[in-house]
């Protein structure tokens, strides 16, 4: 990698969409298997008569090439994490084949990876955009890269010092974009240009890079300027803006419910920053917006994407869809119709289908029916020609640096290219993990946004052992925790310092007293964690929520991991934590307090802290915040990972 090279932004042209003229028809596709549709090819076929119908072979892969599927990052069918979304191999080589013109990965470690990108190409029958949700380092998707503090961080230090916020995201990006290209990613699905201005907000939360239209706007550009000049794509995301809503629309339609002169006062200004900064793409928003379209959502309204993105804001690149699985799209259209409908609306790329081979049937029928114009697909696979083109003029500069700075011709017979080969080094730069420079970004990124209260934690000796101390570590679902594996700091340095853990997730059993109906009344709180069925639990008691009888009788170390994540519904909105903190005080049982994630929760807790109780947050939650929060703390370096040398 050339660290400081430039490369220019990719660009398409300026395109008009129309409303349908025609109903669209049923379709149906041959030879499918499974329940999702996701397997076996088909051949496109009217309902009414049954008989098949050949396609026309070209129109068949454009409108191939303008689809984005999701796959593992993981090598084999049986290590994928979400199968349900993630499609098989067997699967993605026939749709590859049949010129599909992308693949959003999830999962495996950065080698895998690696290896992952190259065997998607080799299968695929066009040059592929390769691209992950790498919104927080390349290491928050694939182990081995790396993992840096959400956005939001930098969010805040923007109002205290924005010259060195600045910097620091352009040194995100940079980082972001030089692992990325180097693992064979060639789309960084980022940044996020939502300004996370309502606390409440279950999915945004600290994947936004600020709470105010300034420093969402100046930090998503300097994020845009970093990762494109190390030569890949970005995506300003969620158009036309996510942050003020209380809904997540994983799970259902959220409504915005703002008027124009109110987007272009707060959500607009951070795109048109990312626009102003050469950004490549932009992904589109479910999100219902009657101001501007009463019927149809962001990512199915031309009057969004057309009128407002392309014609009022500019924007001349790469439009996709947010994925369309998403229930705030398949709760209303199928998986055929909406494809047809973000495509209308001004859409380029069709991100995550539910069904891709339903979605290429009924995008092939709605040109043949003259509903959809094929210049229409045309000028979208054109814009998507273009930026694949940045991406291979970036390539030869990179090729061109190198040889300027290597006069010896490359090989692996040549001292130049036996420095780095792939049996010495087989992931370059990575192969040791993330370079120097990125990991002294990543610390100072913490250090930076790290908060801490209140001294040290102290233990009494009489609390140490079986019935003393504990730590209780609150996730939203412990199996498979990213940041919450048998080494982590939150178990480890607080094991060292003598407090036994006892996590609290969605299935484990609930630690919470169940409210008197008759005394509580409509005080207590539904339950969200540590319940077996949270839906038909009983409430949570108001006052003294903790069972405590159940915690034993030594000091509690409150350790929250609380943030706003996909599939959630809420970022521990419904939790008592606030009950609990007085609680433990009230017990003299409150040992400390570590809050991993959200400001928003750390806020509402501090000010009911006593004087003197060790307290901190860090908004990231990866174990390198967890490590540096807790020996602020005063908890020192573990004695060793675990009893054993194996498992």
């Amino acid at each position: 990698m050339s660290g400081g090279r430039k490369t220019s932004p990719a660009s398409g042209i300026r395109i008009e969409t129309h409303r349908p003229t025609a109903p669209e028809p049923r379709l149906r596709l041959h030879g499918a298997s499974g329940n999702d549709g996701m397997e076996g090819a088909g051949e496109l076929a009217g309902v009414g008569d049954g008989a098949a119908v050949a396609p026309d072979e070209d129109l068949a892969r454009l409108v191939a090439s303008l689809l984005v599927v999701r796959g593992s990052g993981h090598l084999a069918d049986t290590q994928r994490r979400y199968p349900r979304w993630e499609l098989d191999n067997a699967t993605l080589q026939r749709l590859l084949g049949l010129g599909v013109g992308g693949v959003i990965l999830l999962g495996g470690s950065a080698a895998e990876l690696r290896l992952r990108t190259r065997q998607l190409q080799a299968w695929a029958a066009t040059d592929l955009l390769l691209c992950a949700d790498v919104e927080e380092g390349v290491g928050q998707r694939f182990e081995g890269a790396s993992w840096l503090v959400p956005p939001l961080a930098l969010g805040r230090l923007h109002g205290q010092d924005p010259t060195a916020a600045e910097g620091l995201a352009e040194r995100y990006g940079r980082c972001s974009g030089r692992e990325a290209r180097a693992l064979g990613l060639n789309w960084v699905l980022g940044p996020v240009c939502d300004v996370n201005n309502n606390p409440a907000n279950p999915v945004i939360n600290v994947r936004a890079w600020g709470e105010t239209a300034a420093a969402a706007g100046a930090l998503a550009a300097a994020f845009v300027r970093g990762a494109q000049a190390e030569g890949v794509l970005c995506c300003a995301k969620h158009f036309p803006g996510h942050g003020d809503t209380a809904a997540d629309s994983h799970l259902e339609l959220p409504l915005l419910s703002h008027n124009r002169a109110r987007l272009e006062a707060v959500e607009l200004p951070p795109f048109r920053a990312a626009i102003a900064a050469g950004v490549a793409s932009v992904m589109t928003a479910h999100l219902l917006l009657p101001e501007l379209d009463r019927e149809r959502p962001a990512t199915l309204s031309s009057a969004v994407l057309t009128d407002l993105l392309r014609r009022d804001l500019g924007f001349a690149g790469l439009v996709v869809t947010d994925a369309l699985v998403m229930e705030a799209i398949t709760a209303h259209h199928g998986a055929g119709e909406a494809a047809v409908l973000a495509l209308e609306a001004g859409a380029d790329l069709v991100l995550m289908p539910a069904d891709a081979d339903a979605a290429m049937a009924a995008i092939v029928a709605a040109v043949e029916q003259g509903r959809l114009a094929r210049g229409r697909l045309e000028a979208s696979a054109e814009r998507r020609r273009r930026a694949l083109a940045a991406l291979r003029q970036s390539d030869l500069a990179a090729a061109g640096a190198m040889a300027e700075a290597s006069p010896e011709p490359l090989g692996p017979g040549s001292a130049a290219g036996s420095e780095f080969t792939e049996t010495s080094e087989p992931l370059g730069a990575l192969s040791n993990g993330p370079i120097a420079t990125d990991q002294e970004l990543a610390l100072e990124l913490v250090r930076r946004s790290l908060r801490h209260q209140g001294g040290q934690v102290t233990l009494p000796a009489e609390s140490l052992g079986a019935a003393g101390a504990i730590t209780l570590i609150r996730v939203d679902n412990a199996l498979g925790c990213p940041f919450l594996q048998p080494c982590a700091p939150a178990l480890t340095l607080a094991g060292a310092a003598g407090f036994r853990p006892i996590v609290l997730d969605s299935s484990s059993p609930s630690p919470w007293r169940i409210a008197d109906a008759k005394a509580e009344g409509p005080n207590a709180s539904s339950p969200a964690v540590g319940t077996a069925n949270a839906s038909g639990a009983a409430p949570i008691a108001s006052d003294g929520p903790l069972d405590l009888a159940r915690l034993g009788t030594g000091p509690v170390l409150l350790q929250l991991f609380v943030r706003g994540n996909p599939f959630r519904g809420s970022a521990a909105g419904r939790e008592p934590w606030e009950a609990v903190i007085l609680q433990l005080q009230a017990a003299g049982r409150l040992a400390g307090l570590a809050v991993y994630g959200s400001p928003y929760l750390w806020e509402s807790l501090q000010p009911l802290l006593e004087e003197g109780i060790p307290a901190a947050w860090s908004p990231g939650q990866m174990p390198l915040a967890q490590a540096e929060l807790l020996v602020v703390l005063g908890l020192g370096r573990p004695s060793g990972r675990s009893d054993g040398f194996t498992d």
